[in-house]
């Protein structure tokens, strides 16, 4: 269990915070990027979970979602090295979940004949804005994996996957099941 008592320590203000490891690193590191850009993610879907209306099971999906990116965050605080005691880790489980997810969505949905330009429901534009944070976050954990010394779970980086895939299908399902899509017409402005 986590006990926050006192909110700040002054210890940051050399321009460094601690790893879940105690290891120290620059603020600006990748790693530290990382975890706080899926922290970003969470924040947006807590925006998105504000404009649901009656949409429970989609509430209920993303609240599930919330926990799991604190999970991922963890992972990310604290990186994988061999002989030490393993801490809080990824799941394939959680990855699996997700496919779920989307499979039950996406079968109810229109198909697609176009792109689909974020828009439609207030729900569904928050979801395509915390579908692009989820990417950038994809993104910035692939990059920190490419390092050697870097370890980055596998599955951590597949639930970034299927979570930018989820919360595209999850915005088309608030577009009424994908009839209220914005679609693009390639060249419609010449």
């Amino acid at each position: 269990m986590v006990v926050l008592n006192r909110i700040y320590t002054k210890t940051g203000d050399d321009g460094t915070t601690a790893l879940g490891s105690g290891e120290r690193r620059p603020k600006y590191d990748l790693r530290i990027t990382a975890y706080g850009t899926v922290d970003e993610t969470n924040a947006a879907i807590g925006v998105v979970r504000l404009h649901l209306g009656e949409a429970r099971e989609i509430d209920a999906m993303l609240g599930r979602i919330q926990n799991d990116l604190f999970d991922l965050g963890a992972d990310l605080a604290v990186p994988q090295r061999d002989g030490k005691a393993e801490r809080l880790r990824m799941l394939s489980s959680q990855v699996e979940r997700l496919e779920r997810d989307i499979d039950g969505l996406n079968e109810r949905l229109a198909p697609l004949t176009s792109f689909v330009l974020p828009g439609g429901t207030p729900a569904a534009a928050y979801l395509h804005l915390a579908r692009t944070i989820c990417r950038r976050a994809e993104r910035i954990m692939v990059e920190l994996a490419a390092r050697p010394e870097e370890p980055v779970s596998e599955a951590a980086i597949q639930y970034m996957n299927r979570l930018s895939d989820f919360l595209f299908v999850a915005s088309r399902h608030m577009n009424d099941n994908g009839a209220g899509d914005v679609l693009w017409v390639p060249g419609q402005n010449r």
